[in-house]
């Protein structure tokens, strides 16, 4: 444990996109081991619901309504922790959301709400977090993806977003632990595919219901390695075999790394027209609740 963060059952943390998912997911298994966790995500009633099963369980939950691209509110949300709780150990910035389509098809007002979400989500509760974690040390944690380094089609803009939130992150990192050496420990988390709601809350262009390619990991596992840098703290944290290798493929042999990026063009639809909103959850709450993805 680095000496700056305290052991888990000992933390408050702060959860965006806390409603279905990874967020989820690294929230109930925060509670179930003690922690705080104050939970932020659009779907009120679903984080209402989310609040009482930690309560009944014996945790201790406070759950906040609030768009991650709305900085006065997650100025909101940090005050609530600390009156509530004390202080912030870990902030988790994770919401975020994807869209499916060519990046020739995609609108300029849908490619700039994902960034909103993505991008300047995980920008506004960063800057929100540092003055409270710099108080007693802790841990700034920012969910990107194996794409923050390398590419999928189909997905180009939300590629393009985790690129940009890997860019952010490291230069905060140097600044804040190296230029200023705050008691602060800043850590990007880069899964592979995981298993959640995420192609369902997705924006879809395509003509098929979308899906991720496998092999997928479990939330689960992503959610321990989020807890684990809460903890021990770290720099960026691969989850999963093919985010350590499309990763290092990307960097080492990046012609070779477009070439297995092309492949998986044909592997994000599902054999299925589209059926759903096709909006998914780009523009409004999902209301899930799930922590896991449909059955492939």
């Amino acid at each position: 444990m680095k000496p700056s963060l305290r052991p888990l059952e000992q933390q408050v943390l702060v959860i965006t996109g806390a409603s279905s998912g990874i967020g989820l997911t690294t929230a109930l298994m925060a509670a179930e081991r003690g922690a705080k966790v104050v939970l932020v995500a659009r779907s009120d009633e679903t984080l209402r619901e989310i609040r009482e099963g930690i309560e009944r369980e014996g945790g201790q939950a406070v759950v906040v309504a609030a768009d991650v691209a709305d900085r006065d509110a997650l100025e909101d949300v940090a005050r609530l922790a600390v009156e509530r709780f004390g202080r912030i150990d870990t902030w988790v910035n994770n919401a975020g959301v994807s869209i499916y389509g060519r990046l020739d098809e995609v609108s300029d007002e849908d490619n700039r709400r994902l960034f909103e979400t993505n991008f300047w989500g995980t920008v506004y509760g960063s800057l929100v977090a540092l003055p409270y974690l710099r108080r007693q040390g802790g841990a700034l944690i920012n969910v990107g993806s194996e794409v923050s380094d390398a590419v999928i089609p189909l997905q180009g803009m939300y590629s393009a977003s985790k690129h940009a939130v890997k860019g952010f992150t490291d230069a905060l990192r140097v600044e804040i632990e190296h230029v200023d050496e705050a008691p602060v420990e800043i850590v990007l988390i880069q899964p592979t595919a995981v298993d959640t709601p995420y192609p369902e809350h997705a924006r879809n262009y395509m003509a098929e219901e979308p899906k991720l390619p496998t092999p997928m990991i479990p939330p689960e596992q992503v959610a321990e390695a989020i807890l684990e840098a809460a903890v021990e703290g770290g720099r960026d944290v691969k989850v999963g075999a093919m985010s350590k290798m499309n990763t290092l493929t990307a960097k080492v042999a990046p012609s070779l790394g477009d070439r297995f990026s092309a492949m998986q063009a044909g592997r994000q639809q599902r054999d299925e027209p589209a059926s759903r909103d096709p909006h998914g959850a780009l523009d409004r709450p999902s209301e899930d609740g799930r922590t896991h993805g449909r059955a492939t």
